[in-house]
């Protein structure tokens, strides 16, 4: 049977930032189980002058396949910021970095045969001599291009202004019907010649028959990202604050509040990242520690972030207090229990326990593990000279802990001394 003529339909994606090109790109790669390759127009030139080899996009491929080349000959390539490489009109001399790189990715993106190993590539070249000492032959393997789909995306400002001159310029006369035109929708009335205008080979454009206009995020696109997506930007602060041992929630009048802000910023949902770091930047900071541990991101938070977070430091220093007085209470009881003594923490001693555990950063039990290290023993002594097993503790003894256990086993041993300097 006769082969019937496969004609590629490489895809153009046309949008401004941040609206999702290169994962929309990445995630079908990954879901059809294809390697990806992802590049920047601007970092190539024309083959055989300075900068990065367009042809070093499909040797990629090999490299991300795990040197599989009847899988990479599948791959998909993706080049961004596409619109950089236009040529410009009034331009006199050699356009390497331009017209010369659409030169370039022509043929790459029909079909040829590209070496597996570059000229260029100083490694590549002393394995093939190697081979060639070896075998007397070096193998020369290439890549075919015909499977590769290559998707170049690019934001296209000023090719949105042109468009926009266009329509209000076919828009004037008597017999003309107006058309309303929103600013958002502007990439949808694009035509091969306004890419061939902006400063594309024909043959170029021609090679990229599919269009795919992406529009601008608004608010509530950004909500639906954070609330809905895989990948929500929600999941890596709830994991960034649970390092801290808080447990953070967002209420959705929150995050419409945060959405709108982003939306605000004009770079899609990059300006999510943006908004989030500028108003958690300091509740990471300053609550990490501080005994708090819940969060319920509220419209007043977003609204007055730092009443809310002097509020909640205020609360979070109190409820670490409660919990280190437990701590410290705790540590008595366990020690008592284990030494078979009553030793006990009056209400001094306590207060100027939670004291030093919020200046020096300690845990309780460490705290107190360091200051009352020797009192198992001096108890221990005292119990058996003079048979007494309460000991009250004050904040003498958490401020000098081995003068005041010396001065209790002093007493022990002279105790009619001690009566009488009472």
């Amino acid at each position: 049977a006769q082969e019937i003529e496969y004609i590629k339909q490489n895809v153009i994606l046309v949008g401004p930032t941040g609206v999702g090109k290169t994962y929309l790109i990445k995630h079908i790669a990954d879901l059809i189980k294809v390697p990806f390759v992802k590049a920047d127009a601007t970092k190539f030139s024309e083959t055989g002058y300075v900068g990065g080899d367009v042809e070093d996009l499909v040797r990629e491929l090999v490299h991300k396949a795990n040197g599989d080349v009847n899988l990479a000959q599948f791959g998909i390539i993706y080049i961004d910021e596409i619109d950089k490489i236009a040529a410009a009109g009034n331009l006199i001399g050699r356009d390497v970095s331009g017209r010369g790189v659409q030169t370039t990715l022509l043929k790459l993106m029909e079909e040829t045969e590209v070496p597996v190993r570059s000229m260029n590539d100083l490694q590549a070249q002393l394995q093939a001599a190697f081979e060639f000492q070896r075998r007397g032959k070096a193998k020369r393997e290439t890549i075919n291009t015909r499977h590769i789909l290559f998707v170049v995306s690019g934001a296209f400002g000023k090719l949105k202004e042109h468009v926009a001159r266009r329509v209000r310029h076919g828009q004037i006369g008597f017999s003309a019907e107006p058309i309303q035109v929103m600013d958002n929708e502007l990439f949808r009335h694009v035509t091969t010649q306004d890419f061939i205008e902006y400063g594309f080979e024909p043959e170029f454009i021609g090679r990229l028959p599919v269009r795919v206009v992406c529009e601008e995020l608004d608010a509530d696109d950004l909500f639906n990202i954070m609330k809905y997506s895989e990948g929500s930007l929600l999941r890596q602060y709830e994991r960034a604050f649970r390092a801290y041992r808080i447990e953070i929630s967002f209420e959705d009048e929150a995050l419409r509040l945060l959405a709108e802000a982003a939306a605000n910023e004009k770079t899609g949902a990059r300006g999510l990242l943006t908004v989030f770091e500028k108003l958690f930047r300091d509740y990471k900071y300053y609550l990490a520690g501080s005994g708090l541990s819940q969060l319920r991101v509220t419209a007043a938070l977003v609204r007055e972030p730092k009443r809310v977070l002097d509020r909640l430091m205020a609360e979070g220093h109190k409820l670490e207090a409660q919990m280190l007085e437990a701590g410290a209470r705790q540590f008595a009881e366990k020690f008592s229990s284990q030494h078979a003594l009553e030793f006990v923490f009056d209400e001094s001693a306590v207060r100027r326990l939670v004291e030093r555990a919020q200046t020096e950063r300690m845990t309780m039990s460490d705290l107190c593990a360091h200051l009352f290290k020797d009192y198992q023993f001096g108890l221990s002594l005292i119990k058996k000279n003079t048979d007494q097993t309460r000991f009250v503790i004050n904040a003498e003894a958490v401020d000098a802990p081995d003068k005041f256990l010396s001065e209790l086993v002093v007493q022990s041993y002279y105790p009619a001394a001690a009566a009488q300097k009472a």
